[in-house]
């Protein structure tokens, strides 16, 4: 694997517990829902992983994640579709496909040879 591609992984990996620091341990969607200042963190982090990806896959396409299409354009609609962002949408991206996420993040990152 490409050092590139290490980083984008470790990106991404950040990105999402970063999520899960401004989450905390009792996720709460009416909390979340009420916080704007949750929501525009957790969007940045969304979108700073659907870049992520996007790069990720120019170096190195063989990497094999669910879904990477759907992961940026969650990206392009968070970034340009602002005025258009669901709450109920992005929580069940929060709990149904960031754990996904982050379960082949860490098997991929825990199979880079040191």
């Amino acid at each position: 694997m490409q050092r590139e591609a290490g980083k984008y992984l470790f990106d991404i990996r950040e990105s999402i517990a970063s999520i899960e620091q401004y989450l905390g341990h009792k996720r709460d969607f009416d909390k979340y829902k009420a916080s704007k200042l949750v929501r525009r963190a957790v969007e940045r982090e969304l979108g700073i992983i659907g870049e992520a990806m996007t790069k990720l896959l120019k170096v190195d396409n063989s990497i094999r994640i669910s879904n990477p299409r759907r992961i940026i354009d969650l990206r392009n609609w968070v970034i340009h579709g602002y005025d258009k962002v669901d709450d109920v949408i992005i929580w069940g991206i929060l709990t149904k496909d960031i754990p996904i996420l982050k379960a082949e993040i860490d098997e991929i990152i825990g199979n880079i040879p040191e």
